[in-house]
C-alpha cells in the first residue's frame, strides 16, 4: 500500500480505539520495552511526547520510569523546521506549541547524538522497519544526524501486516519495532 493509503488507514484505526485501551496496549508496549532493552542508569534516551487527539502512545509511562533511574531524557522540539533534542528533568517546564504539542519551552538543543535510543512516533511500519509519520520527515532528518550505534524505535499499537510501496531513498528504517505482544527486530532486513 502507499503511505497515504497507511496513514489513514491506521489514523482510523487509532481513533477506533478507546482511552482506556490506548491506556492498556501503552502500558503493555512500555512494559515489552523495558523488559527487551533493559535500560540503565546513565544511558541517553530521545522519546517522544504523545500527541493526545492522535491517540499516540502514552510516552509519560517511560519518561516517568527513565526519569526515576537517572537514565537521561531527551525530547524533540521543532524550531525553525528542525528537529531538535531538548534534556528534560523532573522540573522541566512546558508549553503547547501552535500544533497542540507539548514541548519544553527551552530552545537548547542539547547537542547530543550518541542516544542509546530514540523512541520513535509512527502511524505504521512495516516488516522491513519502514515507517510511515505524518509526512513532514522530521524524524528522517533527524536519523541522519545521530550515531549509527543509536538503536532506533518504533512504537505502535499494531504489528506490521502489510509492504509500504512508496519507500523514498532517503528513508531511514527503524531497527525495532515494539508492540503490545512483541519486540521485532529489522537487522536482517525483516522478518518473517
Amino acid at each position: 500500500m502507499l503511505k497515504a493509503e497507511l496513514r489513514k488507514k491506521y489514523m482510523q484505526k487509532r481513533k477506533a480505539l478507546s482511552i482506556d485501551e490506548a491506556f492498556l496496549l501503552s502500558e503493555k508496549i512500555f512494559e515489552n520495552f523495558i523488559q527487551y532493552f533493559k535500560p540503565v542508569s546513565g544511558q541517553k534516551v530521545h522519546i517522544f511526547i504523545p500527541i493526545e487527539k492522535f491517540k499516540e502512545i502514552d510516552t509519560q509511562i517511560f519518561i516517568n520510569y527513565f526519569l526515576s533511574r537517572n537514565i537521561k531524557v531527551f525530547v524533540p522540539k521543532i524550531v525553525d523546521t528542525i528537529l531538535i533534542s531538548v534534556e528534560i528533568f523532573k522540573d522541566t517546564k512546558f508549553e503547547i506549541n501552535h500544533w497542540n504539542i507539548s514541548e519544553p519551552v527551552s530552545n537548547e538543543d542539547s547537542g547530543v547524538l550518541d542516544f542509546d535510543y530514540v523512541i520513535t512516533p509512527l502511524l505504521y511500519c512495516d516488516k522491513k522497519g519502514n515507517r510511515v509519520g505524518y509526512g513532514k520527515g522530521f524524524y528522517d532528518g533527524f536519523f541522519e544526524s545521530i550515531s549509527e550505534e543509536t538503536k532506533k524505535i518504533g512504537v505502535n499499537y499494531f504489528n506490521p501486516d502489510e509492504n509500504i510501496d512508496d519507500v523514498w531513498e532517503n528513508d531511514i528504517p527503524l531497527d525495532y519495532l515494539v508492540t503490545p505482544t512483541d519486540v521485532l527486530s529489522f537487522f536482517n532486513k525483516g522478518f518473517e
